[in-house]
């Protein structure tokens, strides 16, 4: 049995319920996020007009942070693919938690470093513990054949 495997099998067996809830809570921050990044897209756009150089790297970088937020955090939300989700957030909240404080203020909607901290914490947890069995994934893997369509 590789790692992964037992990994899974721990997070499956210690997973009070309670922890649900507090993945449903983790979805919604990101998702919360995406959006207040969204509605900042102003500040980035001033950023690129003071540093043409980071005009395709930041242009391409508020993309991939809007789509890992929202979907991720949609993901997250549901249990549906959990880890998934929780991957494509990490780099972007390691890359907060590291840049908060860069001379180009690039992360400027993560202002709160605290709750980077912390998102960033939750989302090793749940990495993982998985999405436990309150979620779309432990729907679908005790009722397959409804999911296949039968």
């Amino acid at each position: 049995m590789n790692l992964v495997n037992r990994i899974e099998r721990w997070g499956d067996t210690h997973h009070p319920k309670w922890i649900d809830g507090l993945r449903v809570l983790l979805g919604l921050v990101l998702i919360w996020k995406g959006v207040q990044f969204i509605n900042n897209i102003d500040l980035l756009k001033a950023q690129i007009d003071e540093h043409p150089f980071l005009t395709v790297v930041s242009f391409g970088l508020a993309h991939i942070i809007v789509f890992a937020h929202l979907v991720g955090g949609l993901f997250i939300t549901l249990g549906l693919l959990t880890r998934a989700g929780v991957i494509a957030n990490l780099p972007i909240l390691l890359g907060a938690v590291f840049f908060i404080n860069s001379s180009t203020n690039l992360f400027a909607v993560y202002s709160e470093m605290a709750l980077s901290l912390v998102v960033l914490f939750l989302l090793c947890f749940f990495l993982v513990e998985g999405s436990g069995p309150l979620s779309v994934d432990e729907y679908m893997r005790r009722h397959p054949e409804k999911v296949r369509g039968s």
